[in-house]
């Protein structure tokens, strides 16, 4: 979908944030992460996706399928599965990685020229992708448009911490005023920054994270908490995506359902566990 500003077209793409990306998924294709790892992160973004509603043998899509660290777990689930990427980098990555799927089809292309009919999809999801182009809405619908009526799409943006205590909110406003320096600085700093991040920041508050919940202490308010289960290999490359990528935009979950409605989808439910926010909904069927 092309948008009129001042009486240009201009595409729903911001080419650094995708050049950033495609480097960020060359370097950690998430290939050392342990089938443990990986089937528990795909589990928390995929607890809500509706499998036992899936016709026999479905088709969909995986926007922005980066690495294809998702569509490896999908693929199995499913008869086809497009991959869609608007970074050569990154699905010359997911191709490697999934050179053993015969059933996934690898498209280069962004969310304006999705290149699949329109109402032919039964299922799509779009996970950490759309809060990271001009328009988030637009983003949506263009996904949308592909589905089946009635079939879901699952979305992952990153959240306004509105579910968050004001003080979590204050913490990440710093955080961002950082993220918004350090996304300036040429990619190589950008890179040995985030890694710095991720060593002395993730590292340091995840792990008291863990140490604070042996101890019979609530943490689920601890900043990075989410990652004291996880892999250091993790946490750099969720650093990198979060203080390297130029574009992030953040949403409510308010403002995330409104737009799932005007974008033509239904009875939108939300995870109620991390990562925030996690929804998904149904393409409305037409009325006859």
């Amino acid at each position: 979908m092309i948008h009129l500003e001042g009486g240009v077209m201009e595409p729903n793409i911001d080419h650094e944030t995708v050049a950033g990306f495609g480097d960020e998924w060359s370097r950690y294709d998430q290939e050392i992460l342990t089938e443990k790892e990986l089937f528990k992160i795909f589990s928390r973004y995929f607890s809500i996706f509706p499998w036992e509603l899936l016709p026999e043998n479905p088709a969909g899509f995986d926007l922005g399928c980066g690495s294809g660290r998702w569509a490896k777990l999908v693929a199995d689930k499913v008869k086809v599965l497009h991959c869609i990427d608007a970074s050569e980098d990154a699905l010359n990555v997911a191709k490697k990685k999934l050179n053993q799927k015969s059933n996934c089809f690898f498209h280069h292309a962004s969310v304006d020229n999705i290149p699949l009919e329109d109402n032919s999809m039964d299922f799509g999801y779009s996970l950490g992708v759309l809060h990271h182009i001009p328009r988030t809405f637009e983003g949506i619908k263009a996904c949308v448009a592909k589905l089946k009526p009635g079939a879901p799409l699952l979305l992952y943006l990153y959240y306004a911490f509105d579910n968050r205590a004001l003080w979590f909110a204050i913490l990440w406003k710093i955080s961002d005023v950082l993220r918004q320096i350090v996304s300036k600085f040429p990619y190589v700093m950008r890179f040995w920054m985030s890694q710095l991040i991720a060593l002395f920041i993730y590292l340091p508050l995840s792990k008291s994270s863990l140490l604070l919940s042996k101890l019979g202490f609530n943490v689920s308010s601890f900043p990075l908490s989410y990652y004291m289960h996880q892999s250091f290999y993790t946490m750099r490359t969720d650093a990198l995506d979060r203080f390297g990528t130029r574009l992030e935009q953040r949403y409510t979950r308010v403002e995330i359902e409104e737009m799932m409605k005007r974008a033509g989808l239904v009875d939108i439910r939300f995870s109620d566990s991390a990562p925030f926010w996690c929804a998904v909904g149904y393409k409305e069927k037409v009325q006859e």
